[in-house]
């Protein structure tokens, strides 16, 4: 009896467990999606009561991890899942679905102070590789270059070595930061810092966003093809997101979900029929 009466306990206490995660919503990843769905999911749960959404930014790396472990439905991430990912999460019965939630540009900022205004996409790769350590080298201050990056659990990091750096390794001695705030705090708080960040940090107090090759990243630039360096923005499900995951999905890309990314500084899909002129097309 007293055997029986143990394992009824344990039993009542899983049952507590499972249930206390209904209504909730973990959603982890990505930085620069961060602003969206945090601006999102105030508004969904004022219109849901019963249900909680948590917010959770690392990087889109963590963001894969999390829905492949099953710690999270839903993965923020400013990259596409690497076919690498895709196995692991194939492996543990886990079906990545991307879905487009809005588009972006990343922008390339220094100190408010600094009296450089453009770089080309040369420059930035021979800065960010430590090819170039001084400012006089682009036409800037006799002063050192003090680089500032994401980390490597980010995927701008890996956009930006991808697209920028052509897949060279990152100056040794680069400040690794783990969020755009960080880079955007980090850059505004040196006067030789130079960063990089989604456009809705390039606009920080203490920053200057530089133009790439003469053109400036903006909604406008970057639909058009002119901006060399923008990407698309993803949410990963497991599989077609069902219940309360798949009524935020929705939400997000209703029009006023689109409204909350255009509102945040980002390029909502209703401005681009098409992926950007530089947006490699994912695969599902």
């Amino acid at each position: 009896m007293k055997r029986l009466s143990s394992v009824l306990a344990g039993l009542l206490v899983l049952g507590m467990a499972a249930t206390s995660f209904a209504g909730e919503i973990a959603v982890k990843g990505s930085t620069t999606v961060q602003p969206i769905m945090q601006k999102a999911a105030e508004t969904f749960m004022a219109q849901h009561k019963g249900v909680v959404v948590s917010i959770s930014a690392t990087g889109s790396g963590d963001g894969a991890k999390a829905l492949i472990d099953g710690s999270s439905p839903l993965a923020m991430m400013s990259r596409e899942m690497k076919p690498s990912e895709i196995q692991q999460a194939n492996a543990r019965g886990i079906h990545p679905k991307q879905i487009v939630i809005a588009y972006d540009c990343i922008t390339p900022i220094v100190n408010k102070a600094n009296p450089v205004r453009n770089l080309s996409l040369a420059q930035l790769k021979d800065i960010f590789t430590g090819k170039v350590t001084n400012w006089s080298q682009v036409g800037g201050a006799n002063a050192p270059i003090a680089v500032v990056s994401r980390d490597s659990s980010s995927g701008t990091f890996e956009y930006w070595g991808e697209h920028v750096l052509k897949k060279e390794r990152v100056y040794a001695r680069a400040q690794m930061q783990a969020s755009n705030g960080a880079v955007a705090q980090a850059v505004s708080k040196q006067r030789d810092a130079i960063g990089y960040v989604g456009l809705a940090y390039a606009k920080a107090p203490g920053l200057k966003d530089l133009t790439v090759d003469g053109v400036a990243g903006s909604i406008a630039s970057t639909l058009n093809g002119t901006y060399p360096v923008s990407r698309g923005l993803y949410l990963y499900t497991n599989g077609e997101p069902t219940g309360d995951v798949a009524k935020f999905v929705s939400y997000i890309l209703s029009p006023a979900g689109q409204k909350i990314v255009s509102s945040v500084d980002y390029i909502p899909l209703k401005s681009a029929p098409k992926a950007p002129a530089h947006h490699k097309k994912g695969k599902k």
